[in-house]
């Protein structure tokens, strides 16, 4: 279960280009509806459905400010190659995470519920997976990098936030070890999952 939302996530992989806040439910619902029919295609191969759903969604996250997020207050600690670094290492990680995902989808759709805006610079596009016995609700946490230019920055699975998620794993491996061992750790699952 938790595996199919997970593949959810597929459909924000991206570099930052973003949209503007009037744009957000329809080029979502545009992007997701080309992601659909690429996973419902027989004929690609997952690496050939991996690469094209990256191209269609590569505009709309801000992995530097998931980044950031994520790591939390050691991110202050930390000079600007090893910034760079950690953004690198992230981002590959979750692109992995969201790619080992792609065999679990078994003709589920995706259900653009509405929009909601929390506060001025932040927007909550709500959506469900819809499978053939449950709906999962997923929520993409936008907001405005500058004039009306808005990146998703997290996704909410199950009223879970990815990114929370991941800063509690961070902060509970950097108790008792330095940035360079937890970067050596990405590393090597970077590396074995090649």
């Amino acid at each position: 279960m938790f595996g199919k939302i997970i593949l959810s996530c597929l459909l924000i992989i991206s570099f930052s280009f973003g949209m503007s806040k009037d744009e957000i439910k329809s080029e979502m619902s545009n992007k997701i509806d080309k992601v659909l029919i690429i996973l419902k295609d027989s004929k690609l191969n997952k690496d050939k459905k991996t690469e094209e759903i990256i191209t269609i969604m590569n505009s709309l996250f801000d992995y530097t400010l998931m980044s950031r997020l994520s790591l939390g207050r050691t991110w202050s600690e930390i000079n600007d190659k090893q910034k760079n670094d950690f953004v690198k290492l992230f981002t590959q990680k979750l692109k992995n995470s969201y790619v080992d995902k792609l065999n679990l989808y078994t003709d589920e759709l995706v259900e653009i519920l509405g929009t909601e805006q929390p506060k001025t610079n932040r927007i909550v596009l709500k959506t469900q997976l819809v499978g053939k016995e449950d709906k999962y609700n997923i929520d993409y946490k936008f907001y405005e990098k500058n004039s009306d230019n808005w990146l998703i920055y997290d996704v909410n699975l199950l009223g879970v936030s990815i990114i929370q998620t991941y800063r509690q794993q961070f902060a509970g491996f950097l108790k008792d070890k330095t940035f360079e061992d937890l970067m050596a750790n990405l590393t090597t699952i970077q590396n074995n999952t090649k």
